[in-house]
């Protein structure tokens, strides 16, 4: 069997203090080098001086009393959090002999920032990979994905057509020298959220309003990101756990499909990992908003100024966000007047990526509306961040809703070959805490691994 650089348990991606400190001086030289494998160390939501990378947007952008908390993904390796379940869903199918290094190529189903993450972990842990995502996604994603060295295999349709690349996967793994990173199925993904994501997100609010989460808001794309939420809602009982998707393809809400331009989430299913349980409320935002918001945050950080920003703040905003984060922003805006949410009260929400996968979108917009100068981005300013409204919000703590949301997930995943009494086990916390419990053991493997580099 072929070696593989050795990477973080979960424990260590949470917590680099825990690091062995021989390496400390490796990892921040790695920094500097993208390629180089022990950037798979600083795979974490901590900066350098191990706090978390988190925002907390000034009230003059979002209108609200309560704390709007972003946590940051850009400073991951690749740019995006998502490397990290790409990562975790990679070693632990390393450490369990599932996958070997030499034999087996790694399909990525994405529509982009997965995609990325996977590409890169393979180049890091010397594996081939291919990425299954549509054929019309932003320029950017492809040129990262091919820069490290993945091949694309592109499917038709944008975003709301990734059920295309999942159908794709399955047909490629019928060759046994494959073995797929399934995002939007394996538990990795909700492992590496739960406890990397969500306890960082415990971490980021001590200091902020009251030290509590009151509401977590996160669009779910392969719903990894809102395994987090379970973990909040360990620690407080009362937070309310919300998925966001788009207006235009309402699949949660109503079982609605359609096109959209909110990239990486709106899927066209509820993904297996999805936690329906814990999630208490579905919000819609229209997809335009999110990229004329992105517009105006990145391109006219005056606006935001003429509004009330400070300039330092209005100019460090300017490449923190993606279209999806706006996506967030404004679910976060909406849930906190639908929650009447006050001064003291926190709500978190993350920031996948940062600008630097998003100038082809924003020039689509430009293409698009045709009029762009500042009386029109003062307009959109209003309009969008300041003027949220509290529709399109439905509250699935119903039991029908929830059933709803079950049969939702039925519909999409027995016709993968996935049992009625498997999906019925995710009904219960039971399954789901089991399957976070398998962190400790994973921590162990991995380190065993290592050990043997």
């Amino acid at each position: 069997m072929n070696k593989i650089p050795f990477g973080p348990t979960y424990d260590e991606m949470l917590n680099p203090r825990m690091i062995d400190p021989t390496l400390h001086a490796r990892i921040l030289h790695a920094s500097q080098n993208e390629l180089d494998p022990m950037n798979l160390f600083r795979i974490t939501w901590k900066d350098e001086n191990q706090k978390v990378n988190h925002i907390v947007l000034p009230q003059a952008l979002t209108g609200v009393e309560a704390n709007i908390i972003v946590l940051i993904g850009k400073y991951f390796p690749s740019g995006s959090h998502k490397v990290g379940p790409a990562y975790a869903t990679l070693i632990e199918g390393c450490v369990d002999g599932d996958i070997i290094p030499g034999k087996h190529t790694i399909l990525g189903p994405s529509t982009g920032n997965f995609g990325i993450g996977v590409s890169y972990i393979c180049n890091l842990m010397k594996l081939d990979s291919i990425v299954i995502m549509p054929d019309n996604m932003s320029k950017e994603r492809y040129d990262r994905i091919l820069k490290y060295g993945a091949r694309l295999d592109l499917t038709p349709g944008t975003e709301s057509d990734v059920i295309l690349t999942l159908e794709r996967t399955y047909k490629l793994k019928e060759n046994p020298n494959y073995r797929s990173l399934a995002q939007f199925e394996l538990l990795p993904n909700y492992r590496f959220h739960r406890h990397v994501t969500g306890n960082s997100a415990i971490e980021a609010v001590k200091n902020i309003g009251n030290g509590r989460i009151a509401c977590y808001a996160s669009a779910p794309g392969s719903a990894g990101t809102l395994a987090a939420g379970d973990q909040i809602k360990a620690t407080f009982p009362e937070a309310k756990i919300v998925a966001l998707e788009p207006y235009e393809c309402s699949t949660l809400s109503d079982g609605g499909r359609g096109q959209h331009r909110i990239e990486g989430i709106g899927d066209k299913m509820c993904t297996l990992i999805h936690n329906v349980l814990n999630t208490d409320f579905i919000a819609q935002i229209e997809d335009d908003d999110t990229v004329k918001g992105l517009k105006i945050i990145h391109d006219a950080p005056h606006i935001l100024v003429e509004f009330g920003v400070k300039p330092d703040v209005a100019e460090h905003l300017k490449d923190l966000f993606g279209v999806s984060t706006i996506c967030n922003i404004l679910g976060a805006i909406k849930m906190a007047k639908y929650l009447k949410l006050g001064p003291g009260d926190n709500i978190v929400t993350v920031a996948t990526d940062g600008f630097d996968r998003y100038d082809s979108v924003i020039d689509n917009l430009n293409h698009r509306v045709l009029e762009t100068e500042d009386f029109v981005l003062r307009r959109w300013f209003k309009d969008i961040f300041l003027k949220v409204n509290t529709d399109h919000i439905i509250d699935t703590r119903i039991p029908s809703e929830k059933e709803r949301l079950y049969q939702q997930k039925e519909k999409d995943w027995l016709k993968f070959g996935y049992s009625k009494t498997y999906l019925d086990g995710m009904k219960s916390m039971d399954f789901w805490n089991h399957e976070y419990e398998k962190v400790k053991l994973y921590n162990e493997k991995i380190k065993a691994l290592r050990g043997k580099e």
